[in-house]
């Protein structure tokens, strides 16, 4: 298993032949916001890639990476797979000024991974394709319950004790009235039926 996903350029970058690595990972580290996140996977995730020379420092990379990813159920917090099967495929360009790889946007609307390390290390790249192509939020289940908004109790184990002390208000203000419910607002005009006007 590799712990860090690098594919060596130097060769490339002399004698422009192709470069190629593989292997398979339980997980990848990259930066955001300053701070180290880790994208953890269920199982060994399997990656191959294959850079080609465009002629000068310029190169273009390509391959497969198929990560089962964990991500939260939006409701509980339980841990949910996503299985994902990438096609890899982004412009090279290497510059010896920089420090760390980044991705940028080229003239023709290509985004472009930046480098400076003939040893580059892809975990970033892999990282941000992965995310991008992960759904934004998940469910382990449909009918989903979450969580209690009170003790923080998984509704899916079982009611809760605090369910019967929210009021049905307060729930619905919270999450809306779940449609088909047979709760139903009252209708703000029954009240003047029961009102008397004063006398003249």
């Amino acid at each position: 298993m590799t712990d860090t996903p690098r594919i060596h350029l130097g060769s490339l970058l002399r004698t422009s032949s192709d470069a190629h690595a593989a292997g398979a990972l339980d997980h990848l580290e990259y930066q955001q916001g300053g701070q180290t996140q880790t994208l953890r996977f269920v199982r060994p995730a399997a990656y191959r890639v294959d850079v080609n020379s465009l002629g000068g420092n310029e190169m273009y990379l390509q391959g497969s990476f198929a990560p089962d990813i964990v991500m939260e159920c939006a409701r509980c917090l339980r841990d949910v797979e996503v299985a994902l099967d990438l096609r890899l495929g982004t412009l090279l360009r290497y510059d010896p000024a920089v420090d760390e790889p980044y991705l940028e946007e080229a003239e023709t609307g290509e985004e472009v991974l930046v480098f400076g390390d003939p040893d580059l290390d892809l975990s970033a790249y892999l990282a941000e394709t992965a995310l991008l192509q992960a759904p934004l939020t998940v469910l382990h289940a449909p009918d989903c319950k979450g969580l209690c908004q009170v003790c923080g109790d998984d509704l899916n184990e079982g009611p809760c004790e605090h369910m019967a002390q929210v009021p049905v208000e307060e729930i619905d203000d919270l999450l809306g009235t779940p449609e088909g419910s047979a709760h139903t607002t009252q209708n703000p005009f029954a009240a003047l039926r029961d009102l008397k006007l004063p006398e003249d």
